[in-house]
């Protein structure tokens, strides 16, 4: 566990109107995002997305007058949004599932529909990037307790370049099956680029939060993991089916610039995180 109380000052009784606005208020701006290109983008999906970020505002709004009440514990809890490493961290996380979700959803597609993998064939392609994560993932959490962000920075930066190796890898050999090989490298400089990432980035973000609300602004982070992967495989799914007809190659290719893409920026956010991580203690 994080060293140092990570338990609320003062509990509360869970704020259930709050979790139903807050999950309907998600729900409103994935569910247009997935089913807007098959309905030519009608007036209620934007109406709903516009509706959702209304909620969720409204929500924060409220939320952050009860901070100091002793009732209910505040689902967003405005302290620790207030503190910029804390907002940042929450939008990296966001991105890293965008990209990662949105990734692999339009990949398997692309596997199978295009180089006539099964899905077990299509499962042991991706092994190398489970490999990548397994070879820093055991060191990432010391690295980032002596250079904090940095570590954060190198692993969207491995991420991207990986995932635009497969880029590359896909697109030189459009007019042929490409294979598994030539994406393996790609696949493995990903994973890596994971382990560095998303195992220390809650310890990084949470050493700028103060400990009375850290457990609250970690579960702020599962619910943004949990999101971004909704809206990758929304986002990024609608640009590849959005090209599907011109070839699944073609729709990957499409795709992909919203992947790097996604992991670019995660590298130009982390020098906005804090310097160091908190240390784990078992």
């Amino acid at each position: 566990m994080v060293a140092g109380h990570s338990r609320e000052r003062s509990a509360g009784r869970p704020d259930i109107p709050g979790s139903l606005v807050l999950a309907g208020s998600l729900a409103a701006i994935v569910l247009p995002l997935v089913q807007g290109r098959a309905n030519g983008w009608p007036l209620w999906g934007w109406l709903c997305i516009a509706g959702g970020v209304l909620a969720l505002v409204g929500l924060a709004l409220v939320e952050g007058r009860r901070d100091a009440s002793r009732g209910t514990v505040p689902l967003l809890p405005s302290r620790a949004f207030r503190l910029p490493a804390f907002s940042v961290g929450v939008v990296v996380q966001l991105l890293f599932a965008l990209g990662m979700q949105g990734f692999f959803l339009v990949f398997a597609i692309w596997l199978q529909g295009s180089e006539g993998y099964t899905p077990m064939q299509a499962g042991v392609v991706t092994v190398a990037f489970s490999a990548g994560g397994f070879l820093t993932a055991p060191v990432a959490d010391r690295l980032a307790v002596r250079f904090g962000r940095l570590v954060l920075a190198a692993g969207s930066l491995l991420m991207a370049g990986g995932f635009g190796w497969v880029w590359s890898a896909v697109t030189s050999s459009a007019q042929a099956h490409t294979g598994a090989w030539p994406l393996v490298p790609g696949l493995l400089v990903a994973g890596a680029g994971l382990g560095l990432l998303v195992v220390p980035l809650v310890n990084v973000v949470l050493s700028a939060v103060p400990a009375d609300i850290a457990g609250g602004a970690s579960g702020i982070f599962s619910t943004a993991q949990q999101f971004g992967g909704a809206l990758g495989a929304a986002v990024i799914g609608t640009v590849f089916f959005g090209h599907a007809s011109s070839g699944l190659t073609q729709a990957l290719t499409a795709a992909m610039p919203w992947v790097v893409g996604g992991f670019v920026l995660c590298a130009v956010l982390c020098p906005a995180l804090p310097r160091k991580a908190l240390l784990r203690v078992e």
